[in-house]
C-alpha cells in the first residue's frame, strides 16, 4: 500500500462547488494526527476547519493561502508511514529531454492520489458512497476539475507551489502559511491580522474565543494561552483596535476601489436578487406599544432561575412569531411551483450581520422549545455568528426569519425574503415616545414590526392578522399566553 496520499478538497455541504483557502494550520514537514484540523477553508455560506483523514508528515502544500479551489482538487499530500524510511526519489533535470530515466515502480508506486484510491472503507471521506460517488464531509457529488487561481491582492505570490498533479516522492518548496518566529523556534501562523500559533487557535475554538477581539500579549503582538484562557474565564479583556488596513478604503490613482465579490457577500447577492425578482413582495407595518413586555423581561431577568440566561426583547419577539405561526400556518410555508408546502416544523431564522457578510443562521424546530431553551438557543446562534464559526448546515433548511433592524437603532425596514421562504418580520428600535395611553398621552416604549411575504401564498388578509397577532403578543405577552395557550 502506497504511503503517500492526497487529500482533496471535500464538498463542504449543501452542493457548494468551492472554497477559498483561508489559512493552512500545518506546514510541510509537520507531523500530524488523524482528524486534527489542517486547513481553514472560506465556502459561499461560512469559513470551516478541514480535518486530516490520515495520521503522518505533510509532504506537499499544493494551493497557497488566498487560492480558490474547486470540490475535488488536490490540495495536500501525507505520508503516513514516515517512519519507514526516506522515499526513493526520481532522477531530475532542469531542461525536459527525451533521454530523461523512466521513474522506477518503486517511486510510481510511492504515489496515490485520492481518485483513484480504494483501500479507503466504504463512507470514509474519499471512499465509496451509495450511487458510486465519493463520500464528503457533507453531501456527495464533488467536481474534479481544475482550481481556478485568485490570489489575495497584495499577497506575497508562491514560489515553488506544487501542482495538483500526482505528488513527487520529493516534493519541491511549496507555499506555507505566513509565520512570525517565536521564542520556541516555532512559527505561530497569521490569519486576517491575527497572530496566533495553531494550538492556541484550537483553544480558542474549544473554549469559544474570537481572536479578533484579543489583544495578544507574547513576541510580535501574538495571542498566547494565556490571553485566550483570561477571555474564558471572563476576566478583563482588551479589545483590539480595527487594523487601519483592513478598514480604511484604499483607493487607486482613479479615486476607485474594486472589491471582489465572493464568499458568503457573493451568496447573499445571488439569493436576495434571486428572491427580489422571483416572489413578488408585499411589506406591512405595524407600530405597537410594548412597555408591558419591557417590563416582562425586566420581571423574567429578575428571576433566579433565569439571572444567567441571556434575555433579549429579540426572545419575546420570537416567542411571538411561533405562536403566530401556530394560529396562521400557512405563513410557515413555501412556493414549490405546483404546489405550496406547509411546514409544521420552525426552523426559525435570525439575520446576523458579520465581518464576511449576512448570514441567517437557524434554530431547528423551534417552535419545540421552551422559553428557557429558546433563549439559550439564541443565545448559542448569535454568539456562534459573531465568532465566525456558523456551519453550512446551521444556515440551511430556513422556514422563516426575523431581523432585528432595532440594534442599528433603525425603526424598520422593508426586508427581501430568503430564498424558499414565505416570510420575514423586521424588529425595529424599542424607543421612548409619547403614545395616547388609557385616554392620556403618556412616555410609552415603542417600537415598529415590518413584515414581508410572498404574495404568491400570503393574502393581505393572512399577513395582516399575523402581523397583528406578533403585535398582540408584544403589546400584553402574559394576557395572550393565557388565551392562545
Amino acid at each position: 500500500m502506497s504511503r503517500i496520499k492526497t487529500f482533496n478538497l471535500p464538498d463542504l455541504g449543501e452542493g457548494l462547488t468551492e472554497g477559498e483557502i483561508l489559512a493552512w494550520l500545518v506546514k510541510v514537514g509537520d507531523t500530524i494526527e488523524l482528524n486534527q484540523p489542517i486547513v481553514e477553508v472560506e465556502t459561499a455560506k461560512a469559513a470551516v476547519e478541514i480535518p486530516a483523514k490520515w495520521a503522518g508528515q505533510v509532504q506537499a502544500i499544493h494551493h497557497p493561502e488566498g487560492t480558490t479551489v474547486e470540490v475535488g482538487t488536490p490540495i495536500i499530500a501525507i505520508d503516513t508511514d514516515p517512519g519507514a524510511g526516506p522515499l526513493e526519489a526520481p532522477s531530475t533535470t532542469a531542461t525536459p529531454s527525451a533521454d530523461l530515466p523512466t521513474p522506477s515502480a518503486a517511486s510510481l508506486a510511492a504515489v496515490e492520489v485520492a481518485p483513484a484510491e480504494g483501500m479507503i472503507e466504504p463512507g470514509l471521506i474519499g471512499g465509496a458512497a451509495p450511487g458510486g460517488r465519493t463520500a464528503v464531509l457533507v453531501g456527495y457529488g464533488p467536481r474534479t476539475t481544475a482550481a481556478k487561481r485568485r490570489p489575495r491582492k497584495g499577497a506575497v505570490p508562491a514560489q515553488g507551489v506544487a501542482a495538483p498533479a500526482p505528488v513527487a516522492p520529493t516534493p519541491p518548496p511549496v507555499a506555507t502559511p505566513v509565520a512570525a518566529p517565536a521564542q520556541n523556534g516555532r512559527a505561530a501562523t497569521t490569519t486576517g491580522g491575527v497572530l496566533a500559533k495553531p494550538p492556541v487557535r484550537k483553544l480558542a475554538k474549544d473554549l469559544g474565543v474570537d481572536l479578533g477581539t484579543l489583544t495578544g500579549s507574547g513576541p510580535l503582538g501574538s495571542i498566547t494561552r494565556e490571553d485566550v484562557q483570561q477571555a474564558a474565564s471572563g476576566a478583563s479583556v482588551v479589545v483590539a483596535e480595527p487594523i487601519a488596513a483592513t478598514t480604511a478604503p484604499s483607493f487607486g490613482a482613479d479615486r476607485e476601489q474594486r472589491i471582489p465579490v465572493k464568499g458568503v457577500r457573493k451568496l447573499t447577492a445571488e439569493n436576495m436578487s434571486r428572491s427580489a425578482f422571483t416572489a413578488p413582495h408585499v411589506t406591512e407595518f405595524l407600530t405597537v406599544d410594548v412597555t408591558r413586555a419591557m417590563k416582562a423581561l425586566d420581571r423574567l431577568r429578575g428571576r433566579r432561575e433565569w439571572r444567567d440566561v441571556r434575555v433579549s426583547p429579540l426572545l419575546l419577539v420570537a416567542k411571538a412569531v411561533l405562536l403566530a405561526v401556530q394560529r396562521h400556518p400557512m405563513v410557515n410555508s413555501t412556493w414549490a411551483g405546483d404546489e405550496i408546502v406547509v411546514k409544521e416544523y420552525v426552523n426559525l431564522g435570525i439575520a446576523a450581520a458579520t465581518e464576511r457578510g449576512l448570514i441567517v443562521p437557524n434554530v431547528k424546530d423551534a417552535g419545540r422549545l421552551s422559553l428557557r431553551e429558546l433563549a439559550d438557543a439564541l443565545t448559542d446562534l448569535v454568539q456562534t455568528a459573531k465568532s465566525g464559526r456558523t456551519s453550512p448546515a446551521a444556515m440551511s433548511g430556513g422556514t422563516l426569519t426575523i431581523t432585528n433592524v432595532g440594534v442599528f437603532g433603525v425603526d424598520t425596514g422593508t426586508p427581501i425574503l430568503p430564498p424558499g421562504e414565505s416570510a420575514i418580520l423586521a424588529f425595529g428600535a424599542v424607543r421612548e415616545m409619547p403614545w395616547v395611553h388609557k385616554g392620556k398621552v403618556k412616555v410609552r416604549q415603542v417600537t415598529t414590526l415590518g413584515l414581508s411575504f410572498d404574495h404568491r401564498i400570503i393574502d393581505g388578509e393572512l399577513g395582516s392578522k399575523f402581523l397583528r397577532d406578533v403585535g398582540d403578543f408584544l403589546t400584553d405577552p402574559e394576557a395572550a399566553l393565557l388565551a392562545w395557550t
